[in-house]
């Protein structure tokens, strides 16, 4: 793992409040600038691969360049029952045509294990999110695109397809390249199975639903990971903030909505 060092000036960040919910904080499961003590590490995340920090700016998971994978890992599980992880993101490159391949969040049993599916392991066990730049095959949608998968970890991402026979919501976005502050909101209930997903691509807390799941189960054990792979297409994939926290309050069981267009 390489590390950047520009910077030693911690930063609050303030999350925004949605829904109807008492937010309280989660340290455990939150990470802001400079990401790294004096030891060059993090309290309450691993990072590894190819991944890259500017204590100043960024953590980037994975550069611009072909062939790499990096990954941002919590070293705990999040044992709450609701909660809600908010986190800036940032994916640009110089490929004008051609860029990839995208990124994920997950919220899965094992953690920090390498692989093909957005550079985390195949038939893995809970939630992942995918943020993808890159077509595999002809879509009726365009990209980027963001969707959500639940696996049971027997079954196998369907990269060829861009996950199509896996997917349970989402949504057309356009977040790449973008001046604004891009963010995503992920909010979790577990008494009513309730998950939903926010994204911030517009302005700034100008909030679009792509997706609201219900039935969800995530393992009792979930690790919060990020994580990005490049082939022979890249982009820069950067996590610049998360934010966590614990929910005091029961969402309702929603309609399931599975498409949308942010």
């Amino acid at each position: 793992m390489g590390l950047t060092l520009l910077a030693t000036t911690a930063v609050v960040v303030v999350s925004a409040v949605g829904d109807e919910d008492s937010v309280h904080p989660l340290r455990t499961h939150s990470i802001y600038m400079p990401y790294i003590d004096q030891d060059l590490q993090n309290r309450w995340f691993d990072f590894g691969g190819d991944a890259l920090i500017n204590t100043n700016k960024h953590i980037r998971l994975t550069s611009d360049i072909p062939s790499q994978t990096g990954y941002l890992w919590s070293r705990l599980p999040v044992t709450a029952s609701s909660f809600q992880v908010e986190f800036e993101f940032k994916v640009e490159g110089k490929g004008d045509g051609l860029y990839g391949d995208g990124f994920a969040v997950w919220l899965t049993k094992d953690r920090a294990v390498m692989g093909p599916v957005f550079g985390n392991k195949d038939e893995f066990e809970g939630l992942g999110i995918f943020f993808d730049t890159y077509a595999n095959s002809r879509q009726s949608h365009s990209f980027p695109y963001v969707m959500a998968m639940m696996g049971d970890g027997r079954t196998s991402y369907d990269s060829a397809h861009d996950g199509a026979s896996n997917k349970l919501g989402g949504c057309e976005s356009d977040f790449r390249g973008k001046a604004v502050p891009t963010k995503a909101r992920i909010t979790y209930h577990r008494d009513t199975g309730y998950l939903n997903l926010k994204l911030q691509t517009r302005g700034w807390d100008e909030w679009d639903e792509c997706f609201t799941l219900s039935n969800i189960k995530l393992p009792t054990i979930s690790y919060l990971g990020f994580t990005s792979v490049t082939g022979e297409v890249h982009d820069n994939h950067d996590i610049i903030s998360v934010t966590t926290s614990t929910l005091s309050g029961k969402a309702d069981t929603p309609f399931l909505v599975n498409d949308k267009t942010c």
